[in-house]
Protein backbone atom coordinates (compact mmCIF):
# COMPACT_ATOMS: atom_id res chain seq x y z
CA UNK A 1 0.00 0.00 0.00
CA UNK A 2 1.23 3.51 -0.89
CA UNK A 3 1.90 5.79 2.11
CA UNK A 4 1.05 9.21 -0.19
CA UNK A 5 -1.57 8.87 -3.05
CA UNK A 6 -2.14 12.24 -5.33
CA UNK A 7 -4.79 11.99 -7.90
CA UNK A 8 -6.13 14.37 -10.39
CA UNK A 9 -4.72 17.67 -8.17
CA UNK A 10 -5.01 20.67 -10.20
CA UNK A 11 -4.64 24.07 -9.16
CA UNK A 12 -5.41 27.89 -11.27
CA UNK A 13 -4.29 31.43 -10.42
CA UNK A 14 -6.29 33.90 -12.48
CA UNK A 15 -7.64 31.56 -15.22
CA UNK A 16 -3.22 30.20 -15.37
CA UNK A 17 -3.25 26.48 -14.38
CA UNK A 18 -0.21 26.29 -12.18
CA UNK A 19 -1.18 22.30 -12.10
CA UNK A 20 -3.09 19.65 -13.99
CA UNK A 21 -4.34 16.33 -12.97
CA UNK A 22 -1.02 15.69 -11.07
CA UNK A 23 -1.20 11.98 -10.22
CA UNK A 24 1.40 9.97 -8.69
CA UNK A 25 2.41 7.52 -5.76
CA UNK A 26 4.96 7.55 -2.98
CA UNK A 27 5.92 4.32 -1.07
CA UNK A 28 6.92 4.01 2.58
CA UNK A 29 11.05 3.45 2.25
CA UNK A 30 11.67 4.98 -0.90
CA UNK A 31 12.82 8.33 -1.99
CA UNK A 32 10.93 9.17 -4.82
CA UNK A 33 12.06 12.64 -7.06
CA UNK A 34 10.06 14.80 -8.34
CA UNK A 35 11.63 17.26 -10.92
CA UNK A 36 10.45 19.47 -14.16
CA UNK A 37 11.62 23.06 -15.01
CA UNK A 38 10.89 25.97 -13.37
CA UNK A 39 7.00 26.99 -13.26
CA UNK A 40 5.85 23.26 -14.08
CA UNK A 41 3.97 22.56 -11.00
CA UNK A 42 6.49 21.39 -8.53
CA UNK A 43 6.39 24.37 -5.85
CA UNK A 44 2.46 24.47 -6.24
CA UNK A 45 1.98 21.02 -5.30
CA UNK A 46 4.37 20.84 -2.42
CA UNK A 47 2.52 24.10 -1.09
CA UNK A 48 -1.03 21.69 -1.90
CA UNK A 49 0.83 19.11 0.67
CA UNK A 50 1.61 21.52 3.45
CA UNK A 51 -2.03 22.70 3.72
CA UNK A 52 -0.63 26.30 2.22
CA UNK A 53 -2.66 26.20 -0.75
CA UNK A 54 -6.48 24.77 -1.45
CA UNK A 55 -6.47 22.10 -4.28
CA UNK A 56 -9.14 23.33 -7.38
CA UNK A 57 -9.82 19.60 -7.74
CA UNK A 58 -8.49 16.48 -7.40
CA UNK A 59 -7.51 14.25 -3.86
CA UNK A 60 -4.90 13.13 -1.45
CA UNK A 61 -5.11 9.60 0.49
CA UNK A 62 -2.42 9.34 3.23
CA UNK A 63 -1.92 5.54 4.49
CA UNK A 64 -4.49 4.58 2.49
CA UNK A 65 -7.35 6.72 4.05
CA UNK A 66 -8.33 9.88 1.88
CA UNK A 67 -7.20 13.28 3.63
CA UNK A 68 -7.99 16.50 3.76
CA UNK A 69 -4.73 19.23 4.27
CA UNK A 70 -6.40 22.39 4.69
CA UNK A 71 -3.71 23.57 7.43
CA UNK A 72 -0.10 23.23 8.55
CA UNK A 73 -1.09 21.47 11.45
CA UNK A 74 -3.44 18.95 9.39
CA UNK A 75 -0.04 18.26 7.12
CA UNK A 76 2.28 18.16 10.77
CA UNK A 77 -0.16 15.89 12.23
CA UNK A 78 -0.37 13.22 9.33
CA UNK A 79 3.38 12.55 9.65
CA UNK A 80 4.09 15.14 6.78
CA UNK A 81 7.73 17.20 7.31
CA UNK A 82 9.00 20.05 4.99
CA UNK A 83 12.05 21.43 4.36
CA UNK A 84 11.36 24.16 1.55
CA UNK A 85 13.23 25.69 -0.68
CA UNK A 86 13.59 28.83 0.53
CA UNK A 87 15.53 29.69 4.20
CA UNK A 88 12.91 30.21 6.26
CA UNK A 89 14.38 30.54 9.63
CA UNK A 90 14.37 34.16 12.27
CA UNK A 91 17.86 35.09 12.15
CA UNK A 92 17.56 37.02 15.32
CA UNK A 93 16.75 33.47 17.72
CA UNK A 94 19.47 31.21 18.71
CA UNK A 95 20.42 27.46 16.87
CA UNK A 96 18.18 25.88 19.79
CA UNK A 97 15.40 28.28 19.69
CA UNK A 98 14.87 27.90 15.92
CA UNK A 99 15.35 23.99 16.19
CA UNK A 100 12.43 23.85 18.56
CA UNK A 101 10.01 26.78 16.79
CA UNK A 102 6.78 26.27 17.34
CA UNK A 103 7.01 23.24 19.42
CA UNK A 104 6.99 23.73 23.63
CA UNK A 105 10.44 24.57 24.84
CA UNK A 106 10.93 22.58 28.17
CA UNK A 107 9.99 24.86 31.47
CA UNK A 108 10.60 25.10 35.22
CA UNK A 109 9.56 27.33 37.99
CA UNK A 110 6.33 29.67 37.15
CA UNK A 111 6.61 28.35 33.65
CA UNK A 112 9.95 29.75 32.89
CA UNK A 113 12.23 28.67 30.02
CA UNK A 114 14.94 26.23 31.18
CA UNK A 115 17.20 27.39 28.51
CA UNK A 116 19.74 25.02 29.96
CA UNK A 117 17.88 21.82 29.28
CA UNK A 118 16.54 23.31 25.60
CA UNK A 119 20.36 23.82 24.60
CA UNK A 120 21.27 20.11 26.00
CA UNK A 121 18.19 19.35 23.54
CA UNK A 122 19.35 21.09 20.81
CA UNK A 123 23.01 19.54 21.34
CA UNK A 124 21.33 16.14 21.00
CA UNK A 125 19.33 16.35 18.09
CA UNK A 126 22.48 18.31 16.61
CA UNK A 127 24.83 15.46 17.51
CA UNK A 128 22.26 12.73 16.20
CA UNK A 129 22.28 14.74 12.71
CA UNK A 130 25.91 14.28 13.28
CA UNK A 131 27.12 18.31 13.33
CA UNK A 132 29.56 19.35 15.74
CA UNK A 133 30.67 22.50 15.17
CA UNK A 134 27.16 24.00 15.66
CA UNK A 135 26.89 25.33 19.31
CA UNK A 136 23.08 25.89 20.22
CA UNK A 137 23.12 29.11 21.71
CA UNK A 138 24.79 30.88 18.93
CA UNK A 139 22.76 33.37 16.83
CA UNK A 140 21.45 31.63 13.78
CA UNK A 141 21.92 35.00 11.76
CA UNK A 142 25.75 34.95 12.79
CA UNK A 143 26.32 31.52 11.35
CA UNK A 144 26.95 31.19 7.40
CA UNK A 145 23.91 30.25 5.17
CA UNK A 146 25.63 26.77 4.32
CA UNK A 147 25.21 26.09 8.82
CA UNK A 148 21.60 27.80 8.86
CA UNK A 149 20.21 25.71 6.31
CA UNK A 150 21.60 22.18 8.22
CA UNK A 151 19.90 23.71 11.28
CA UNK A 152 16.78 24.04 9.43
CA UNK A 153 17.52 20.51 8.19
CA UNK A 154 17.87 19.14 11.61
CA UNK A 155 14.70 20.86 12.83
CA UNK A 156 12.67 18.63 10.55
CA UNK A 157 14.01 15.60 12.64
CA UNK A 158 12.79 16.93 15.92
CA UNK A 159 10.08 14.46 17.77
CA UNK A 160 7.23 16.43 19.19
CA UNK A 161 3.96 14.65 20.51
CA UNK A 162 2.57 14.06 17.47
CA UNK A 163 5.68 11.84 16.86
CA UNK A 164 8.40 11.71 14.18
CA UNK A 165 7.87 12.45 10.79
CA UNK A 166 6.43 9.45 8.01
CA UNK A 167 7.21 11.36 4.89
CA UNK A 168 9.37 13.83 4.60
CA UNK A 169 9.38 16.49 1.21
CA UNK A 170 12.38 18.21 0.53
CA UNK A 171 12.96 20.97 -1.87
CA UNK A 172 16.82 21.69 -3.14
CA UNK A 173 17.43 20.77 0.21
CA UNK A 174 21.25 20.52 -1.03
CA UNK A 175 21.04 24.04 -2.79
CA UNK A 176 23.36 25.77 -0.76
CA UNK A 177 25.48 22.65 0.81
CA UNK A 178 28.84 21.87 0.30
CA UNK A 179 29.72 18.24 -0.77
CA UNK A 180 30.50 17.19 2.49
CA UNK A 181 27.28 18.69 4.32
CA UNK A 182 25.52 17.13 1.48
CA UNK A 183 27.09 14.05 1.63
CA UNK A 184 25.49 14.31 5.77
CA UNK A 185 22.14 14.62 4.55
CA UNK A 186 22.44 11.80 2.15
CA UNK A 187 23.32 9.43 5.34
CA UNK A 188 20.32 10.95 6.93
CA UNK A 189 18.30 10.38 4.12
CA UNK A 190 19.59 6.46 4.35
CA UNK A 191 18.42 5.97 7.98
CA UNK A 192 15.04 7.34 7.21
CA UNK A 193 14.59 5.07 4.37
CA UNK A 194 16.04 2.21 7.01
CA UNK A 195 13.15 3.40 9.89
CA UNK A 196 10.92 3.12 6.39
CA UNK A 197 9.88 6.56 6.02
CA UNK A 198 9.67 8.18 2.56
CA UNK A 199 11.36 11.16 0.99
CA UNK A 200 9.50 12.92 -1.40
CA UNK A 201 13.07 14.83 -3.28
CA UNK A 202 12.73 17.63 -5.56
CA UNK A 203 15.93 18.79 -6.70
CA UNK A 204 17.43 20.52 -10.57
CA UNK A 205 20.85 18.70 -9.41
CA UNK A 206 20.21 15.83 -11.65
CA UNK A 207 23.08 13.80 -10.49
CA UNK A 208 21.74 13.79 -7.24
CA UNK A 209 18.32 12.38 -8.23
CA UNK A 210 19.84 10.01 -10.12
CA UNK A 211 22.13 8.81 -7.52
CA UNK A 212 19.49 8.86 -4.32
CA UNK A 213 16.11 8.26 -5.82
CA UNK A 214 14.46 4.85 -6.35
CA UNK A 215 11.66 6.42 -8.38
CA UNK A 216 11.30 9.82 -10.15
CA UNK A 217 8.00 11.84 -11.39
CA UNK A 218 8.78 14.47 -13.92
CA UNK A 219 6.33 17.51 -14.16
CA UNK A 220 5.89 19.37 -17.16
CA UNK A 221 3.86 22.42 -17.53
CA UNK A 222 1.77 21.51 -14.75
CA UNK A 223 1.13 17.69 -15.86
CA UNK A 224 2.80 14.36 -14.47
CA UNK A 225 3.97 11.83 -16.33
CA UNK A 226 4.36 8.05 -15.19
CA UNK A 227 6.71 7.73 -12.23
CA UNK A 228 9.70 5.63 -13.88
CA UNK A 229 12.68 3.98 -12.17
CA UNK A 230 15.73 5.58 -11.55
CA UNK A 231 17.80 2.43 -12.34
CA UNK A 232 16.75 2.97 -16.35
CA UNK A 233 16.91 7.24 -16.61
CA UNK A 234 19.50 9.08 -17.24
CA UNK A 235 20.67 12.70 -17.26
CA UNK A 236 19.63 13.27 -21.00
CA UNK A 237 16.36 11.25 -21.13
CA UNK A 238 15.36 13.35 -17.86
CA UNK A 239 16.15 17.23 -19.44
CA UNK A 240 13.96 15.08 -22.71
CA UNK A 241 10.91 14.49 -20.52
CA UNK A 242 10.84 18.02 -18.53
CA UNK A 243 11.42 19.95 -21.74
CA UNK A 244 10.27 17.72 -24.32
CA UNK A 245 13.34 18.63 -26.40
CA UNK A 246 16.88 17.11 -26.54
CA UNK A 247 18.96 18.46 -23.69
CA UNK A 248 20.92 21.58 -24.09
CA UNK A 249 24.46 21.35 -23.18
CA UNK A 250 24.40 22.92 -19.58
CA UNK A 251 27.57 25.02 -19.89
CA UNK A 252 28.48 27.16 -22.91
CA UNK A 253 31.63 28.32 -24.10
CA UNK A 254 33.92 30.67 -21.78
CA UNK A 255 33.19 34.42 -23.21
CA UNK A 256 36.86 36.10 -24.46
CA UNK A 257 37.80 39.39 -24.02
CA UNK A 258 37.42 41.21 -27.19
CA UNK A 259 38.14 44.75 -25.49
CA UNK A 260 41.10 44.46 -23.83
CA UNK A 261 40.41 47.14 -21.37
CA UNK A 262 40.15 47.06 -17.74
CA UNK A 263 36.66 48.41 -16.99
CA UNK A 264 37.40 47.28 -12.78
CA UNK A 265 40.65 47.56 -10.82
CA UNK A 266 40.82 46.68 -7.30
CA UNK A 267 43.79 47.45 -5.46
CA UNK A 268 44.07 46.81 -1.20
CA UNK A 269 40.40 46.72 -0.76
CA UNK A 270 39.01 45.07 2.80
CA UNK A 271 35.82 44.58 4.31
CA UNK A 272 33.11 42.85 5.54
CA UNK A 273 36.09 39.85 6.62
CA UNK A 274 37.69 39.85 3.34
CA UNK A 275 41.44 41.74 2.76
CA UNK A 276 43.88 42.89 0.59
CA UNK A 277 41.55 42.25 -2.45
CA UNK A 278 43.43 42.77 -5.53
CA UNK A 279 42.94 42.03 -9.02
CA UNK A 280 41.35 43.38 -12.35
CA UNK A 281 38.30 42.34 -14.92
CA UNK A 282 38.79 43.31 -18.60
CA UNK A 283 35.67 44.55 -21.27
CA UNK A 284 34.01 40.98 -22.01
CA UNK A 285 35.51 39.06 -19.22
CA UNK A 286 33.66 36.85 -17.26
CA UNK A 287 35.39 36.73 -14.16
CA UNK A 288 34.53 33.51 -11.63
CA UNK A 289 34.82 33.95 -7.55
CA UNK A 290 35.36 30.41 -6.34
CA UNK A 291 35.89 29.41 -2.05
CA UNK A 292 34.93 26.35 -0.06
CA UNK A 293 32.02 26.97 2.67
CA UNK A 294 31.67 30.81 3.76
CA UNK A 295 35.05 32.02 1.79
CA UNK A 296 33.39 34.96 1.06
CA UNK A 297 32.74 35.04 -2.71
CA UNK A 298 29.52 36.72 -1.48
CA UNK A 299 31.01 39.34 0.35
CA UNK A 300 33.30 39.95 -1.95
CA UNK A 301 30.35 41.16 -4.24
CA UNK A 302 29.08 43.19 -1.46
CA UNK A 303 32.38 45.05 -1.56
CA UNK A 304 32.53 46.41 -4.69
CA UNK A 305 28.96 47.26 -4.60
CA UNK A 306 29.36 49.75 -1.62
CA UNK A 307 30.81 47.90 1.32
CA UNK A 308 34.42 47.89 1.43
CA UNK A 309 36.30 50.17 3.84
CA UNK A 310 39.48 50.46 2.62
CA UNK A 311 41.16 50.70 -0.31
CA UNK A 312 40.79 51.49 -4.20
CA UNK A 313 38.73 50.73 -6.84
CA UNK A 314 38.88 52.02 -10.47
CA UNK A 315 36.30 51.76 -13.06
CA UNK A 316 37.19 52.04 -16.83
CA UNK A 317 40.26 53.83 -15.52
CA UNK A 318 38.76 56.44 -13.17
CA UNK A 319 38.82 56.44 -9.13
CA UNK A 320 35.82 55.62 -7.71
CA UNK A 321 34.73 55.42 -3.86
CA UNK A 322 31.38 53.28 -3.96
CA UNK A 323 29.90 54.22 -0.74
CA UNK A 324 26.54 52.80 -1.29
CA UNK A 325 24.60 50.28 -3.76
CA UNK A 326 22.89 53.61 -5.10
CA UNK A 327 26.27 55.24 -6.04
CA UNK A 328 26.72 51.72 -7.73
CA UNK A 329 24.43 51.65 -9.59
CA UNK A 330 25.10 54.84 -11.24
CA UNK A 331 28.69 54.05 -11.77
CA UNK A 332 27.51 51.39 -13.88
CA UNK A 333 27.30 48.36 -11.76
CA UNK A 334 24.52 45.91 -11.41
CA UNK A 335 24.74 43.49 -8.28
CA UNK A 336 22.46 39.88 -8.44
CA UNK A 337 22.14 38.61 -4.91
CA UNK A 338 22.36 35.03 -4.19
CA UNK A 339 19.28 34.86 -1.77
CA UNK A 340 16.66 36.01 -3.85
CA UNK A 341 13.86 36.29 -1.02
CA UNK A 342 15.56 37.57 1.51
CA UNK A 343 18.03 40.54 -0.39
CA UNK A 344 17.09 40.82 -4.12
CA UNK A 345 13.51 41.02 -3.96
CA UNK A 346 10.46 42.57 -2.66
CA UNK A 347 7.63 39.33 -3.33
CA UNK A 348 4.42 41.65 -2.16
CA UNK A 349 4.89 43.68 -5.13
CA UNK A 350 4.58 43.31 -9.03
CA UNK A 351 7.35 42.43 -11.44
CA UNK A 352 7.11 45.87 -12.81
CA UNK A 353 8.00 47.46 -9.75
CA UNK A 354 11.21 45.19 -9.09
CA UNK A 355 12.44 45.41 -11.86
CA UNK A 356 12.14 49.06 -12.50
CA UNK A 357 13.03 49.72 -9.18
CA UNK A 358 17.13 51.47 -9.28
CA UNK A 359 15.97 52.80 -12.56
CA UNK A 360 13.09 55.13 -11.44
CA UNK A 361 14.85 58.14 -12.21
CA UNK A 362 14.99 57.88 -16.42
CA UNK A 363 11.45 56.93 -16.30
CA UNK A 364 10.14 59.94 -14.03
CA UNK A 365 8.18 62.58 -15.80
CA UNK A 366 9.99 66.24 -14.95
CA UNK A 367 11.56 64.35 -12.86
CA UNK A 368 9.11 63.23 -9.73
CA UNK A 369 6.01 60.98 -11.54
CA UNK A 370 6.53 57.86 -12.57
CA UNK A 371 5.61 57.20 -16.34
CA UNK A 372 3.32 54.25 -16.21
CA UNK A 373 3.62 53.54 -19.49
CA UNK A 374 7.07 53.45 -19.77
CA UNK A 375 7.52 51.56 -16.83
CA UNK A 376 5.35 48.97 -18.21
CA UNK A 377 7.14 48.37 -21.48
CA UNK A 378 10.63 48.47 -19.93
CA UNK A 379 9.41 45.94 -17.98
CA UNK A 380 8.01 43.75 -21.01
CA UNK A 381 11.21 44.67 -22.98
CA UNK A 382 13.48 42.93 -19.97
CA UNK A 383 11.05 40.10 -20.01
CA UNK A 384 11.71 39.28 -23.29
CA UNK A 385 15.41 39.35 -23.33
CA UNK A 386 15.51 37.53 -20.05
CA UNK A 387 12.88 34.82 -21.22
CA UNK A 388 10.73 35.74 -17.76
CA UNK A 389 7.49 33.81 -17.49
CA UNK A 390 5.12 35.64 -16.47
CA UNK A 391 1.32 36.73 -16.79
CA UNK A 392 2.70 40.24 -16.96
CA UNK A 393 4.36 43.37 -15.28
CA UNK A 394 1.59 43.19 -12.27
CA UNK A 395 2.18 40.03 -11.40
CA UNK A 396 3.04 39.74 -7.85
CA UNK A 397 6.96 38.19 -7.83
CA UNK A 398 5.79 35.55 -4.96
CA UNK A 399 3.71 33.78 -7.29
CA UNK A 400 6.46 33.52 -9.51
CA UNK A 401 8.64 30.39 -9.91
CA UNK A 402 12.06 30.42 -8.15
CA UNK A 403 13.74 30.48 -11.63
CA UNK A 404 11.59 33.67 -12.75
CA UNK A 405 12.22 34.82 -9.97
CA UNK A 406 15.66 34.55 -10.72
CA UNK A 407 15.38 36.07 -14.18
CA UNK A 408 13.11 39.26 -12.42
CA UNK A 409 16.33 39.98 -10.90
CA UNK A 410 18.51 39.62 -14.16
CA UNK A 411 15.94 41.41 -15.96
CA UNK A 412 16.83 44.95 -13.02
CA UNK A 413 20.39 43.70 -13.56
CA UNK A 414 20.35 44.43 -17.09
CA UNK A 415 18.32 47.19 -17.00
CA UNK A 416 20.99 50.12 -17.23
CA UNK A 417 23.31 48.17 -19.69
CA UNK A 418 26.10 47.81 -16.78
CA UNK A 419 29.39 48.46 -17.64
CA UNK A 420 29.93 45.73 -14.70
CA UNK A 421 27.67 42.53 -13.74
CA UNK A 422 28.24 41.19 -10.46
CA UNK A 423 26.31 37.95 -9.42
CA UNK A 424 26.22 35.79 -6.30
CA UNK A 425 24.86 31.99 -7.24
CA UNK A 426 23.33 33.32 -10.32
CA UNK A 427 21.94 29.62 -11.47
CA UNK A 428 21.17 28.51 -7.38
CA UNK A 429 17.79 26.56 -7.72
CA UNK A 430 16.89 27.19 -11.63
CA UNK A 431 16.34 23.76 -13.77
CA UNK A 432 18.64 22.91 -16.54
CA UNK A 433 16.79 24.72 -19.21
CA UNK A 434 16.71 27.93 -17.16
CA UNK A 435 20.50 27.53 -16.21
CA UNK A 436 21.26 27.12 -19.58
CA UNK A 437 19.10 30.42 -20.94
CA UNK A 438 20.86 32.39 -17.83
CA UNK A 439 24.65 31.45 -19.50
CA UNK A 440 23.33 32.02 -22.67
CA UNK A 441 22.41 35.33 -21.75
CA UNK A 442 25.94 36.16 -20.08
CA UNK A 443 27.68 35.06 -22.81
CA UNK A 444 26.00 37.75 -24.34
CA UNK A 445 26.21 40.48 -21.81
CA UNK A 446 29.97 39.69 -22.22
CA UNK A 447 29.97 39.58 -26.23
CA UNK A 448 28.47 43.16 -26.07
CA UNK A 449 31.71 44.25 -23.89
CA UNK A 450 30.08 43.97 -20.49
CA UNK A 451 32.63 42.51 -17.54
CA UNK A 452 30.78 40.00 -15.35
CA UNK A 453 31.77 38.90 -11.52
CA UNK A 454 30.55 35.50 -11.32
CA UNK A 455 30.74 33.78 -7.08
CA UNK A 456 29.28 30.80 -7.01
CA UNK A 457 29.36 26.87 -5.44
CA UNK A 458 29.23 25.65 -8.77
CA UNK A 459 32.29 24.45 -10.08
CA UNK A 460 31.66 23.30 -13.11
CA UNK A 461 29.54 26.29 -13.53
CA UNK A 462 32.52 28.15 -12.74
CA UNK A 463 34.83 26.12 -15.16
CA UNK A 464 32.63 26.87 -18.42
CA UNK A 465 31.63 29.86 -18.16
CA UNK A 466 34.60 32.00 -16.83
CA UNK A 467 38.02 32.69 -18.65
CA UNK A 468 39.94 33.01 -15.26
CA UNK A 469 38.70 32.10 -11.54
CA UNK A 470 39.78 33.89 -7.92
CA UNK A 471 40.07 32.01 -5.26
CA UNK A 472 39.27 32.86 -1.52
CA UNK A 473 40.63 31.49 1.24
CA UNK A 474 40.78 32.68 5.08
CA UNK A 475 40.01 35.76 3.56
CA UNK A 476 42.17 36.72 1.08
CA UNK A 477 42.67 35.73 -2.93
CA UNK A 478 44.93 33.58 -2.52
CA UNK A 479 45.06 33.13 -6.99
CA UNK A 480 43.92 33.50 -9.59
CA UNK A 481 43.88 31.02 -11.66
CA UNK A 482 43.34 30.39 -15.79
CA UNK A 483 40.00 27.88 -16.25
CA UNK A 484 41.21 26.05 -19.03
CA UNK A 485 42.35 23.24 -18.52
CA UNK A 486 41.12 23.17 -14.52
CA UNK A 487 39.21 20.29 -13.52
CA UNK A 488 36.64 20.65 -10.81
CA UNK A 489 38.84 18.57 -8.29
CA UNK A 490 41.97 20.66 -9.44
CA UNK A 491 39.88 23.56 -8.30
CA UNK A 492 38.74 22.18 -5.17
CA UNK A 493 42.40 21.76 -4.01
CA UNK A 494 43.38 25.28 -5.15
CA UNK A 495 39.92 26.21 -2.95
CA UNK A 496 41.36 24.29 0.34
CA UNK A 497 44.68 25.77 0.03
CA UNK A 498 46.83 24.28 -2.94
CA UNK A 499 48.74 26.67 -4.89
CA UNK A 500 48.06 27.06 -8.76
CA UNK A 501 51.03 26.41 -11.66
CA UNK A 502 52.96 29.61 -12.76
CA UNK A 503 52.30 33.41 -11.76
CA UNK A 504 49.62 34.39 -10.42
CA UNK A 505 47.81 37.11 -12.64
CA UNK A 506 45.80 39.69 -11.81
CA UNK A 507 44.00 41.25 -14.77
Amino acid sequence: MSLLSIAGLSKSYGGVAALRDATFDVEAGEVHALVGENGAGKSTLIKILAGAVRADAGGIAFNGAPVSISSARDAHRLGLRFLHQELNVVSRLSVAENLFLGRAYPTRFFGLVDWGALHDRAQTVLEGFGVANIIPETILGRLPTSDQIIVKIASTFVEDGSGLGRLFVMDEPTAALSSKEAERLFGVITELKRRDCAIVYVSHRIDEVLRISDRITVLRDGVSQAPIPTAGATRASLIERMTGRAAPEANVAAATSSRPAVSLAVRSAAGLGLSDLAFEVREGEILGVAGVGDAGGDRLLKCLFGEARTGEISIAGHSARIRNPAEAWRRGLAYVPGERRSEGLFLSHDIAFNVTLPHLGRLARLGAILDRRAERATTLALGRRVRLRSSGPRQKVWRLSGGNQQKAMFARAVAGTPRILLLDEPTRGVDVAAKFEIHTLLKEIASAGASIVISSSDHEELLGLCGRILVINEGRISCAAPASGLTPSGLLALCYGARANGPRPLG
